[in-house]
């Protein structure tokens, strides 16, 4: 068997990408692809790369032409790849003749001739300009970082507001106009970032895909499944991108996570504990209850996102465990969710009025990964083992919680007309069914919540 291996970005893929993949798979038996993480990319100066280490490896797999997907992270590791794959071609596009020379030591080098015409870079500039809205309570930690974090994007400009409570603060409204309807927001943006209470998100984004316009929510999308699933079947039927917004599924540290343990570096998992808590609304002096988002909306779409991006959607039982401040308001101080799957479990601990140590510890039977608190928004994990001379350490930049990742995915789904989300729909409709579940009481306890002394 002949063993041919490459290296690309292979950022926003294309026919000359393709092509060269063709042409590499020719030269023998076996390809494997080399696809470099964003880490690495920075180190090399590709600063501009539009699209997650996630959706590239997605990308270079429904080509069908990679035998084996393999992440470049460091100088040197091609030859360590060539010694561990016993690969017998190295080979590259040709504008790279005499770089890889090197490499004759260890195997045969080809160099193949480009796709004349073709360049990431090339479709990169070409991107339109995107204006987008963003529509919420201008007091949310939410709504000021995502107006921060869009200023980093090349092609998105926020441009407008529509102040759905709170008063705006730590945002340079200077380019940020204020609308007094939400209609109006509608009629002057491309695309809109929803951000309101839970309760009025369904409302929100069917009104914004009527007016014909794409739709970034922050989860969950609607509270109820059939709603979920109507607003999903608006956007296909309009041509328009409904996306989720949980900014961890896009961080670096997390897809590697993900990516790591769906590839076996802890053999089977059987077990998923995900906690997720904050005090921080609920000790403020200006705390509305009414305007606060509960701890199942808050936190319950990130803690149960690596649960279900592993396991899947398809368990078999399900059991919330709820503390109430305010039975009217459905309002929860802390809720635990227990979930079994044929051969697996996980439990999912969320709170605004408990604090817990908020990490994540996804078990197998070769050994276990473990991210501190706050797992959510981290910059490293840990794979620990039997044998701690094993253990490994995996260090992540975090640049804007994932938030850049989120709007570059956005983007590019809508110039694409094809959703490219690190969420896949059904996760999406599943969080929703859960939180839908808790509000109807099904598959449900619910327990008094403790009040500290004069409250």
């Amino acid at each position: 068997m002949v063993k041919v291996i490459t290296y690309g970005t292979y950022d926003l893929l294309h026919y000359g990408h393709i092509r060269l993949l063709e042409r590499a798979k020719k030269l023998g038996d076996y390809l494997i692809v080399g696809v470099t993480s964003d880490e690495f990319d920075r180190k090399r100066g590709k600063i501009n790369v539009k699209q997650s280490l996630m959706e590239r490896i997605e990308n270079v797999k429904k080509t069908g032409l990679a035998d084996l997907i393999v992440v470049e992270e460091y100088d040197g590791q091609k030859i360590d790849d060539i010694k561990k794959y016993d690969v017998d071609i190295f080979t590259v596009g040709s504008d790279w003749v005499g770089k890889f020379d090197y490499l004759k030591e260890y195997c045969e080098v080809i160099y193949l001739e480009r796709t004349e015409g073709i360049s990431s870079s090339d479709i990169r500039s070409e991107d339109s300009h995107i204006s987008m809205g963003i529509f919420g309570n201008a007091d949310s930690a939410v709504f000021q970082k995502y107006c921060q974090e869009s200023t980093y994007v090349n092609g998105l400009e926020m441009t407008g507001a529509c102040i759905d409570g709170g008063k705006l603060s730590g945002v340079d409204d200077a380019s940020l106009r204020l609308y007094d309807s939400y209609e109006e927001l509608l009629d002057n943006s491309d695309a809109v970032f929803v951000v309101n209470h839970p309760s009025n998100h369904y409302h929100a984004v069917k009104e914004a895909l009527q007016s014909g316009k794409h739709v970034l929510c922050e989860s969950p999308i609607a509270i109820g499944k059939k709603e979920c699933e109507e607003l999903f079947e608006l956007a296909d039927n309009n041509k328009l991108i409904l996306m989720e917004a949980i900014k961890t599924a896009y961080s670096t540290a997390y897809n590697r996570f993900l990516l790591m343990v769906k590839n076996g570096a802890i053999g089977e998992v059987v077990s998923v504990d995900s906690t997720c808590t904050s005090l921080r609304d609920i000790q403020s002096k200006n705390w509305d209850l009414k305007q606060s988002w509960n701890s199942i909306c808050a936190w319950g779409p990130t803690a149960l996102l690596p649960i279900l991006q592993i396991f899947g959607v398809d368990y078999t039982d399900k059991h919330i465990i709820s503390s109430f401040i305010d039975d009217k308001e459905k309002y929860d101080s802390f809720t635990k969710i227990d979930i079994c799957y044929p051969d697996a479990v996980a439990t999912v601990k969320v709170g605004k009025g408990v604090k817990a140590e908020g990490d994540l510890v996804v078990s197998g039977t070769k050994g276990y990964v473990y991210i501190p608190a706050p797992w959510w928004k981290t910059d490293y994990f840990e794979i620990r083992y039997e044998n701690t001379e094993d253990n490994k350490r995996f260090f992540f930049q975090l640049e804007g919680e994932g938030i850049r990742h989120e709007f570059v995915a956005f983007l590019h789904s809508i110039r694409q007309s094809n959703a490219i989300s690190c969420i896949s729909r059904d996760v999406s409709v599943k969080i929703a069914d859960i939180i839908d579940d808790y509000y109807k009481g099904i598959d449900c306890s619910y327990l008094k919540a403790k009040k500290e002394d004069g409250k």
